[in-house]
């Protein structure tokens, strides 16, 4: 089972990253939660041309990954999560869980953190937000972020399973809550149960500091009523709020070369 995923990994998650973003894209198309600032077709340009960067220079610098990590740890019989002796099922939502939790522990901390800040913010500058937002991130950030899941792994012991499963639904679910799409109250409320929808995670990409610091949840929207993160609404509403940060209001800066050197500059807020 672990060597036909190992195969079959690469193809999998791409598989799905291409049917999620199909759909949130038509979806965006026929029910748009917001009007854009900004021209789409450029946004788009650039933010999947960083998502493409980024994943060459996964496979390129780090061609192990999470998963890679999670084989060698079963192989060896390493970890945490061998030694409770759980059943199979069991083993694998814990090890999703945890890697959930650490991810918003990590992204709490990056807008915490001056230094980790520096990289994250060019996820932010974005001012407007959508299906491409989701995967728009510096590739500093992308492989620290692999750095940190494939020791959390190692010292967990995942399931290869857990990893692959999670690094599907983290894909995907990024790419669903920064839809801009527009989705009935209801739902919403009934969708906030479980998992971070759009209008939840959306409050997160305002310019207002106290909102940029709230909603730090990608998959499961536990943690951050648990930990005291929790802002239900933006202040403004969502068609009357600013998404992006305050000092980089300019259409014409936000290019793909500034966005890569955006990091070393001297202001960051």
């Amino acid at each position: 089972m672990n060597a036909l995923l190992l195969d079959h990994e690469a193809a999998l998650r791409l598989g799905v990253f291409g049917g999620v973003f199909a759909l949130m894209a038509v979806w965006e198309w026929l029910a748009p939660r917001r009007r854009l600032t900004t021209p789409k077709g450029a946004r788009w340009r650039r933010n999947l041309s960083l998502t493409l960067l980024n994943g060459i220079s996964v496979r390129l610098l780090v061609p192990l990954q999470a998963v890679g990590v999670a084989a060698l740890a079963a192989k060896n019989g390493w970890g945490l999560l061998p030694l409770a002796g759980l059943p199979p099922v069991v083993e694998i939502a814990v090890a999703v869980v945890a890697l959930d939790l650490a991810i918003y522990a990590q992204h709490w901390y990056f807008h915490r953190n001056p230094l980790f800040w520096r990289l994250h913010m060019v996820h932010h500058v974005d001012l407007d937000i959508d299906v491409t937002t989701g995967a728009r991130f510096h590739p500093l950030e992308i492989l620290l972020s692999m750095a940190i899941k494939m020791a959390l792994v190692l010292a967990i012991g995942a399931p290869v399973v857990a990893v692959v499963l999670f690094e599907i639904l983290l894909n995907a679910t990024s790419m669903f809550n920064h839809g801009n799409v527009r989705m009935g109250a209801a739902l919403d409320r009934a969708l906030r149960a479980v998992l971070v929808t759009p209008d939840m995670h959306r409050v997160h990409h305002s310019v207002i500091p106290r909102e940029t610091f709230s909603n730090f949840g990608f998959n499961l929207p536990w943690w951050d009523r648990l930990f005291g993160t929790y802002r239900a609404q933006p202040q403004e509403g969502h068609d009357g709020m600013a998404i992006g940060l305050p000092w980089f209001r300019d259409p014409g800066q936000v290019v793909l070369g500034w966005l890569l050197v955006l990091p070393f500059r001297k202001r960051t807020w």
